[in-house]
């Protein structure tokens, strides 16, 4: 899933995050982060979404290896060159579905979609 914000405020990110999560057809039962200032309230997200937060370590990106590899898929959609103002939701949603239906090596070439499903 992919969320956009109207801003960096820990308010939005809450917003979307728990926005996404309340959409999604299998429950959440964890969220990784890295420590950034707007996930300073992330209980909020735990208590309404019923899921459970865990963050890691200040510069040990490796420790979120999955989500550094996605972040670097969606900027094949979304290169750092260009803007992301006139970004929308559905756009959002458009590379997401791309990106879940995109066979991986490490998951023995299945998609996101399939793991998540469990097909």
């Amino acid at each position: 899933m992919i969320g956009k914000l109207k801003d960096k405020s820990t308010r939005s990110l809450n917003k979307r995050t728990i926005s996404l999560i309340d959409r999604a057809p299998i429950n959440f039962k964890t969220i990784t982060s890295d420590n950034g200032t707007e996930f300073h309230q992330y209980k909020e997200i735990e208590v309404r979404c019923d899921t459970k937060f865990y963050f890691a370590n200040p510069y040990y990106s490796w420790e979120r290896g999955s989500n550094e590899n996605v972040n670097g898929l969606i900027r094949q959609y979304l290169p750092k060159t260009e803007s992301m103002a006139s970004l929308t939701q559905q756009q959002c949603d458009t590379i997401a579905q791309k990106l879940n239906s995109r066979p991986r090596k490490r998951y023995n070439y299945k998609t996101p979609e399939e793991m998540y499903y469990g097909n």
